[in-house]
């Protein structure tokens, strides 16, 4: 329904986004009617799981390969797990959050709290984002590096790609086009197999939460902050809030949209883990992976490890692993500015109706690319340190979706119940401690040791 700005009347002039999702409601609907609920299931999964894999993205498969290399599968696999498991909590919420109000996080944010705090929560995601972007382009870059690629080649096709997407002017399109991209995840488990991991060992790890070599030091406090940015970040929460609003996720659909998150997770957390077991190898040969520049490093240092083929598959998901978030995040830029701009923001609209939607992620996009090939940037560096900022960011984000989903006035039965609560406040602590001992040992870096 659109609004004669003339003439102040409402008029029933139906848009082509309108259309498009109503055609998409009828399907769902046909088919609920139908009893196909594992074909149900295939129509509404897509903002879960591209969520969780969009952020199984380039900093995060470092920070995983960093973690293997540094610590092999002990202490940090079940740690990963729990991690996950605190993706979940945090992504139902947004799930719950994006049906009850039909609205996008950072229109919400305004609406509720006001102007200030919604462009607080507007630069925390920005800033958070365009350092993200950047090492997106950082993961492509490497993965062509390994295959003999020059950097400005592989950039500027992750470019193109990212803009290509955006062209195809239906979300139920882009929505597929990412999740068959996003498979490619996947690599890194048979990668993982090459390294001929001890499923005892691995186990064992899971079940007893494994020994931590070296105790407790900088290094050690580094990498579960990148850890827990690798699973939690802010553009998570705005992303697939808008991404159910564009989907047209109903009441109806709340089941099935805990199960596509779930599926998400349980996917991601697979392919995080496969990853520290791919490079577990490393610390046993004991690699200094410190000195590494790319993710390209750790492929080649592989490579006489697990082998050709097994490096092949690593460079190649690091690759996805970049584009699929520099897809996904330049659209969660896109959902809020435009959101905030209280301009049209969908992705079944033609570039004529959402210019402004369109150009910030197109512009994003380029931005960030562009500064990746700066030379001498140091890229690794700059990989790990963008998942540590991102739990940093993320109390402050987690804070407003807690009073989001907790105001009753806009969830209704949707609102948070209590145990969602604890497990929400419990992971805002969380944060916050592991946040103030990295602050201690930044300030104090003989706290802990070296």
């Amino acid at each position: 329904m659109k609004t004669d700005t003339l003439s102040g009347d409402a008029t029933a002039l139906t848009t082509r986004e309108d259309l498009l999702r109503a055609r998409d409601r009828l399907r769902i609907q046909q088919t609920r009617a139908g009893g196909r609920w594992l074909r149900l299931i295939w129509l509404l999964a897509g903002p879960g799981v591209l969520v969780m894999l969009g952020e199984n993205d380039g900093p995060s498969m470092v920070s995983y390969a960093t973690t293997g290399a540094a610590y092999g599968v002990g202490f940090f696999v079940p740690f990963i797990l729990l991690t996950f498991l605190m993706a979940f909590v945090v992504q139902e919420m947004a799930v719950r959050l994006g049906v009850a109000t039909e609205r996008g996080h950072a229109e919400l944010i305004f609406q509720r709290f006001g102007p200030f705090w919604g462009y607080f929560a507007m630069a925390d995601l920005v800033f958070g984002n365009v350092l993200t972007l950047v090492t997106e382009f950082i993961a492509i870059q490497a993965g062509g590096l390994y295959f003999g690629l020059p950097a400005w080649l592989s950039v500027l096709g992750g470019v193109a790609i990212v803009i290509l997407s955006l062209a195809l002017r239906r979300y139920a399109t882009w929505e597929r086009t990412l999740l068959t991209l996003a498979a490619g995840n996947l690599l890194f488990i048979p990668a993982a197999l090459y390294a001929h991991p001890d499923g005892g060992a691995l186990l064992h790890a899971i079940g007893t939460w494994g020994p931590l070599p070296g105790g407790v030091t900088a290094a050690f406090v580094t990498l579960i902050l990148a850890n827990i940015g690798a699973t939690v970040t802010p553009w998570m929460i705005f992303f697939q809030q808008s991404a159910v609003v564009d989907k047209g996720l109903t009441r109806a659909d709340m089941t099935q949209g805990r199960i596509d998150t779930a599926i998400g997770a349980v996917i991601a957390a697979a392919a995080a883990i496969a990853t520290v077991v791919a490079c577990a190898p490393l610390h046993r040969a004991h690699v200094d992976v410190s000195q590494f520049a790319s993710g390209a490093d750790f492929a080649t240092a592989l490579k006489p490890l697990i082998g050709s083929t097994g490096a092949t598959l690593f460079a190649l998901g690091i690759i996805e692993a970049g584009l699929v978030a520099a897809m996904t995040i330049s659209t969660s830029s896109s959902y809020a500015l435009a959101e905030t701009m209280s301009a049209r923001h969908s992705l079944n609209l033609d570039f004529a109706s959402g210019r402004l939607f369109y150009a910030a992620a197109i512009v994003s996009t380029v931005v960030a690319a562009a500064i990746v090939l700066i030379p001498g940037a140091p890229l690794l560096a700059m990989t790990l340190t963008v998942n540590v900022i991102a739990t940093l960011l993320m109390a402050p984000a987690l804070l407003f979706l807690l009073l989001l989903v907790n105001d009753r006035e806009i969830m209704q039965d949707l609102a948070n119940s209590r145990a969602a609560n604890i497990a929400g406040g419990t992971i805002v602590v969380g944060i916050c401690l592991v946040g103030a001992i990295y602050g201690v040992i930044t300030v104090f870096p003989g706290v802990f040791g070296p």
